[in-house]
């Protein structure tokens, strides 16, 4: 059974950049085709997608973030990971790391950006 958990600080100052890892646990992230994505939902808010890593590499992001966004993955690991650039108080959001459509979630992670 394929498990995610998201890791990473909880407090971020504006300006600075949020990063976030999710580790999976009982399926390899490049097994065909799975894509691996990130999830936020800001307080009182809509889920929100923003952005995706393919089994193969391949990386896409919502077009809204695109400019801040940054996923990548550590395949000895097991490991996929967020960067999102330039916060302000309205990146504040719980932040999932998903598999595919997505039908597995992590549990999520509250990130609070404030100085």
């Amino acid at each position: 059974q394929v498990q995610l958990q998201e890791s990473g600080p909880g407090l971020v100052k504006p300006s600075q950049t949020l990063s976030l890892t999710c580790t999976v646990s009982g399926g390899s992230i490049t097994t065909n085709y799975y894509y691996w994505s990130w999830i936020r939902q800001p307080p009182g808010k809509g889920l929100e997608w923003m952005g995706a890593i393919a089994y193969s590499g391949s990386t896409y992001y919502s077009p809204s973030l695109k400019s801040r966004t940054s996923i990548s993955r550590d395949t000895s690991k097991n490991q996929f990971t967020l960067q999102l650039s330039s916060v302000t108080p309205e990146d504040t959001a719980v932040y999932y790391c998903a598999r595919g459509s997505p039908e597995v979630w992590g549990q999520g992670t509250l990130v609070t950006v404030s100085s």
